[in-house]
Parts: C-alpha cells; structure tokens; sequence
C-alpha cells in the first residue's frame, strides 16, 4: 500500500487525487465545469479535504484554468497532431505517430534505466527550472541531442501543457518514488537518499536530500512518531521531519526483511 504523501506541485498544482476527481468530473458529469460558481464550490471541497492539509489553498481560477487546459488537450486528441509542435527541434516530414512515438519513447527509456519492462512503472522528474522533482503524467515526445543525450518531453500531473518540460533521461528522469507504511519505519538508514516535501509560506515542493540522523521514537495511535534529520541538497540546509514527509527510492522495500 503506498502511503506516501501527495505530491503537489506548487501553488498552481493539484494532488493525484484532486487531479482524478476532476478528471472524472469532466468525462461524467454534465456540469458547466467553467462556470465561476461551481468553479469556486469544487475549491472549497478541496480546501476542507485533509489530502490538502497544510498545503497551499486551492484558488477557483486554478481549477477553472485546469479545466481548460484538460479540454484542449483532449480536443488536440482528437485531431491530427502538428509535428513542429511535438517536436519542435526535430524536423518532420509527416505528423508522427503517437502510437509510433510512445514505443520510441519506451525504447529511449529502456536503454536508458536499462529495466526489461516500463508498461507499469509510474516515473518522476526534475524540473529544471526550479530542481524539484514532480510526477509525470505522461511522455509526450523524444530527440537525441548533438551531444549525444536523449531527453523526453514530460508532462507534470497537475499542469497542462504551457507546462511541460524536456528533461534530460539519465540524469532527471526514474523510477517513481514511494512512501513507508508507519510499520516500515525501521527500513530507514542514516545515509538513504530521500524525496522530502519542503513546505515554505507560499510554496511546497519535493527536493532531493539524504537522511544524516534518525531519532528513534515509540510509535502510538497516529502511527510511526520516529524523527528524520535530513539535509537536503540543493541548498544543504537540514530539517527534522517525520517520516510521512518522506518519498523513498523503491529499492529500500526489498532491501530489509519484514520482522
């Protein structure tokens, strides 16, 4: 079960859970999903959920605009895609093919985290415009640098598509992180690199750190109450944090035997 925290992406994002709620209230539901008032009555459901506790508060204008953001891509589906769009460094004589381009992309990233099988592995990047690491929703292209270097166009769960971003495979692109169960807490070694959640007065974002010193505490009714120092890396400042803060590398569920 992955208990991890939601991750949100700046003041402008949603959590995975508000992203399908509205991706389903858009396929069923007949409402005016535009309209200023239920615009404005979905951001306040949201903002009195505990999945948006201590994080940001959602504004209408965000939802309407991820409203409409979501209906243009879903029209662009439809329709024939312009390759100067999807590729607009790579020349093109003929609208590529999605089907074509997702097995390329596979392939790219196959060699890449040299893993045999990606169709059910969920992935996350570093953005480089702020060095946070965000959920990818889905691989929209692929081109090969002069330097040899082959990046993805990725777009972010939560953003549309003024968002997205090409990224470096190698280096920014992996395997999705995961949280621990309250019980898992004893999988936790000082020296793991972590995602923490870093929440400051008008943004939250998930960055690199690594785990410097664990305070063992005993657990109660809310859980683990055990205490994480990291340090993290872009800025090397520390933090004591709790470990539902804490998104792991899936290589620390198997690392330990259950006791």
């Amino acid at each position: 079960m992955d208990l991890r925290p939601r991750k949100r992406q700046s003041l402008s994002g949603f959590t995975e859970d508000e992203v399908r709620r509205m991706d389903s209230i858009l396929q069923d539901s007949k409402a005016n999903v535009l309209d200023q008032d239920f615009c404005k009555k979905l951001a306040k459901a949201f903002n009195r959920s505990k999945g948006r506790t201590r994080q940001p508060v959602v504004k209408w204008m965000e939802i309407q605009n991820w409203f409409k953001n979501r209906q243009k891509i879903c029209l662009e589906k439809d329709t024939p895609a312009d390759a100067t769009k999807v590729l607009p460094d790579v020349p093109e004589s003929h609208p590529p093919d999605k089907e074509k381009e997702t097995s390329n992309i596979q392939k790219v990233l196959s060699s890449a985290e040299k893993a045999p099988d990606l169709s059910e592995l969920e992935f996350e990047a570093r953005s480089s415009k702020d060095g946070a690491w965000y959920d990818i929703d889905s691989f929209i292209s692929h081109r090969y640098l002069s330097s040899g270097d082959a990046e993805v166009l990725v777009r972010f769960i939560g953003f549309g598509e003024e968002e997205d971003e090409w990224v470096n495979i190698r280096r920014s692109v992996r395997e999705r992180s995961i949280g621990l169960e309250h019980s898992e807490c004893n999988k936790v070694m000082v020296g793991d690199s972590v995602l923490c959640f870093q929440e400051k007065k008008d943004l939250a974002r998930y960055f690199e750190a690594r785990v410097t010193e664990i305070q063992k505490r005993l657990h109660d009714i809310r859980g683990c109450r055990c205490l994480f120092v990291i340090q993290y890396a872009h800025d090397n400042t520390q933090e004591t944090v709790r470990l539902k803060r804490l998104c792991f590398r899936p290589g620390i569920l198997v690392r330990l035997p259950e006791t």
